[in-house]
């Protein structure tokens, strides 16, 4: 019996770790994670973006842009614009740094570290707002779709991308419903997506689901005035 409840205790303490690592990756573990993140989120980022008009001339800010591959895909649309991606782990900062290491050295591409809850820039400044997997980790999330909004310019759109969310039928999504007490993760239905972006202030707000593999995006716009 002694055994057993040290077993679930690691098992505990393991799975509390492997959670921290996708809120905030470090160390080894962390560089793993983002690695694997790269290549895991690639078709799902792919499915989001072809939603959204993304023209050569964007100015692009990818918050919580993990090792780079989302800002990397950015980069290739705006092509005479300018690309941002921020991330609060180093870890990830300097992954996607290495990731894009030509594009920055051609000034296309800026990597920083911060928080979606003070985004280090300034108001209206971003045609685009990307956010792949990572808005139900945030600390505040109605203040991150505030302060999007601020750096956003008059008419400029933000795109949420998730492959879970709750209420959705696809096995993985109800898997990660399931353990989301546990794991912290915030998980939202598609009209809470909605009210989130409505409450912040934004217009035309669409949600858009793919219900086979329970992935969603939330594309709020701007007000111009």
């Amino acid at each position: 019996m002694q055994g057993s409840k040290n077993q679930n205790f690691r098992t505990q303490v393991t799975n509390l770790k492997r959670v921290h690592q996708c809120q905030k990756p470090s160390g080894w573990l962390g560089r793993f994670l983002v690695w694997n993140m790269n290549s895991r989120h690639s078709k799902l980022t792919d499915w989001g973006l072809s939603h959204v008009p993304i023209r050569a001339g964007d100015i692009i800010l990818d918050v919580g842009c993990g090792g780079g591959r989302t800002v990397s895909k950015l980069a290739a649309f705006a092509s005479e614009g300018k690309v941002y991606g921020i991330d609060y782990s180093d870890v990830s900062v300097a992954m996607a740094k290495k990731l894009n290491a030509r594009a920055i050295d051609q000034r296309r591409v800026e990597i920083r570290a911060g928080s979606v809850s003070e985004l280090p820039f300034n108001d209206a400044m971003f045609d685009l707002v990307t956010a792949v997997e990572t808005h139900f980790w945030w600390p505040d999330l109605p203040l991150g779709v505030r302060e999007i909004r601020r750096v956003l310019k008059p008419g400029g759109i933000v795109i949420i991308i998730a492959e879970a969310y709750k209420g959705a039928t696809a096995k993985m999504a109800r898997l990660v419903e399931h353990y989301a007490p546990r794991s912290g993760i915030k998980l939202l239905t598609v009209n809470e997506h909605r009210d989130l972006l409505m409450n912040a202030g934004y217009e035309e707000s669409q949600i858009i689901e793919n219900s086979g593999k329970g992935w969603i995006c939330a594309i709020g716009k701007k007000p111009l005035a």
